[in-house]
């Protein structure tokens, strides 16, 4: 009896501790499962940090430049030099605070830039100076063949976060060929590479550097701009051309068709 009773308490006792197990169980599994979804709720809510060099922020690509009158005068008062355009710098140096070379696109502003040069028989400049940048436009008229080009560019940088001022030269360009009397003319961006540190892209250009009569004449158009303009005409003729297949077409069944009846 006693033994019954001992067994009895003990089997009870064992059935109690199987359920605290189950229940310790149970308790854990959902303890486990809370943590996990308080980590993964901090893990969406806090970015992990990184650690690493630190890097320069990327470089911002300015909007495209105004378009801006440059002329010269001669010493008479007169124009001999017409150019309206927009420019913007790219130029590559090395930075101080970053210690290592950098690309940079900059646009010149025609309210604050100002404009000189001079005109020859054969060559002529225009000078551009804003701030602590120079630019030069070079141009040389071939008076054999009545055609001018731009023959060189040069340009002259000081700016705050330059090591050492940039000066760079190329006058062995051949860029904006035109014919005396007429100007050159570009609408599309051009960019034009004057040396391993420095290139110039233009936007809606006109230029005559050589027999200016008051105002531009007749303009000579870029290959970029006569591109623009054969592409529509290609499409307007392969279209000319697919309605005159239809109408042959139509016209060659009609006539099919009529033969196959005989008169009676």
């Amino acid at each position: 009896m006693g033994f019954e009773i001992d067994g009895h308490t003990f089997a009870v006792w064992a059935g109690l501790s199987r359920k605290r197990k189950k229940n310790s169980s149970a308790g854990f599994l959902k303890g486990l499962l809370k943590a996990l979804s308080i980590h993964q709720c901090f893990t969406n809510e806090v970015p992990p940090t990184v650690t690493g060099s630190a890097t320069s922020p990327p470089s911002v690509t300015p909007v495209p430049p105004e378009r801006g009158n440059y002329n010269v005068t001669n010493a008479n008062g007169t124009v001999c030099l017409l150019a309206r355009m927009g420019l913007q710098l790219n130029i590559s140096y090395l930075s101080t605070s970053h210690g290592k070379t950098v690309q940079e696109l900059m646009n010149l502003h025609p309210n604050i830039t100002k404009t000189s040069g001079s005109c020859e028989p054969d060559n002529a400049k225009l000078v551009l100076t804003e701030n602590n940048i120079t630019l030069t436009l070079i141009f040389t008229l071939n008076s054999t063949l009545n055609k001018y080009h731009l023959s060189g560019v040069e340009l002259l940088a000081a700016l705050p976060n330059m090591s050492k001022t940039l000066f760079v030269s190329n006058t062995s360009l051949n860029y904006w060929v035109g014919t005396l009397g007429h100007s050159y003319m570009c609408r599309k961006e051009q960019t034009l590479n004057v040396t391993q540190d420095f290139s110039l892209n233009t936007f809606e250009l006109q230029v005559q550097p050589f027999g200016v009569n008051g105002d531009f004449g007749s303009a000579e158009e870029c290959a970029l701009d006569e591109d623009d303009m054969l592409i529509p005409i290609i499409v307007g003729a392969a279209l000319a051309v697919l309605v005159l297949i239809v109408i042959l077409a139509y016209l060659i069944g009609r006539n099919r068709s009529h033969a196959g009846y005989q008169t009676i």
